[in-house]
């Protein structure tokens, strides 16, 4: 009975060691995987999303970054040149404008991720539909999705915000809803294409119901391409917003938004360059970064 008692310790003992140490064997697998990608990431990328994350945490946490007002100016300080006062300048109300450029990243932002989710939520529904029903189902909405197409989209744009009326949140909608239609177009072809795969035969061939299928099969695997097509839309989104921003469709003065800023700062290009020059190269970072993170989330599905 001793040695019985001795061989049972023993081996309560060792599956004790076992189960204790395959945690710490999947942490440094995980740590060593994520180490792997640190080292492997090209730096472009990595700038990429430090851009995007610094423009997130200005929308989120504005004041961490500026103690100025974005809408209240300093008198006797208008069109003051970059200093250690004001890092890039002011403008011709006295205002900071990097104070304007740091909380405008908050508008501009929220308006291309309100303007993307239009267009992801609604065309993809839409492509959803047209792939699995076929038939007149299918041709009536890709007829219709054709139509959106043909027109441009800046001037659908335009006119959509001029039946909403002005503001930030009908210049969004507006640019989502010309977006609907590319979303459309590429959830249903990925849909159809998803849908004539061999694993999707087997399952539909091993009793599985169209629902069961679409749920577990079609929509995991065609949606990738979806999601990656958001990240390139979110800087198209903010280039477009921007633009109408730009033409007097957006925010209303004194908003602190990119294209605006962009707008207000361009009678005043002779005398004090940095207010158009500094928020157009910020859209221009922003409208890169999301393009490349993007192109990553394209690779590392296709």
């Amino acid at each position: 009975m001793t040695g019985l008692n001795m061989i049972g310790r023993s081996l309560l003992r060792d599956a004790d060691i076992i189960e204790n140490s395959f945690p710490r064997e999947r942490r440094a697998v995980s740590a060593t995987r994520w180490l792997k990608r640190i080292k492997s990431a090209k730096p472009g990328l990595v700038l990429a999303w430090f851009v995007m994350a610094v423009v997130v945490l200005w929308a989120l946490f504005p004041q961490w970054f500026t103690s100025y007002s974005p809408t209240v100016g300093v008198a006797r300080q208008q069109l003051r040149a970059p200093s250690a006062e004001h890092w890039l300048g002011t403008d011709a109300l006295g205002r900071d404008l990097l104070a304007r450029i740091i909380y405008g990243a908050g508008n501009s932002l929220s308006g291309a991720l309100v303007a993307v989710g239009v267009g992801l939520v609604v065309g993809t529904t839409l492509g959803i539909v047209a792939g699995s029903a076929r038939g007149r189902i299918d041709g009536a909405i890709m007829r219709a999705v054709d139509v959106l197409l043909s027109i441009p989209q800046l001037l659908l744009s335009l006119s959509i915000v001029i039946l909403l009326g002005f503001g930030i949140v009908n210049a969004a909608i507006a640019v989502g809803i010309t977006s609907i239609a590319s979303f459309a177009r590429l959830s249903r072809s990925e849909v159809v294409r998803v849908r004539a795969s061999d694993y999707v035969e087997a399952a539909f061939g091993s009793g599985g119901t169209f629902s069961r299928v679409l749920l577990r099969h079609i929509l995991p695997n065609s949606l990738t391409s979806v999601i990656a097509f958001a990240a390139l839309q979110l800087g198209w989104a903010i280039l477009t917003i921007s633009t109408l921003g730009f033409l007097g469709y957006g925010a209303p003065p004194p908003t602190p938004e990119w294209g605006l800023l962009i707008a207000e700062g361009r009678n005043y290009l002779a005398r004090a360059w940095w207010l158009t020059t500094v928020p157009g190269i910020v859209v221009i970072l922003v409208v890169l970064s999301a393009n490349r993170i993007s192109q990553s989330f394209g690779k590392g599905r296709g």
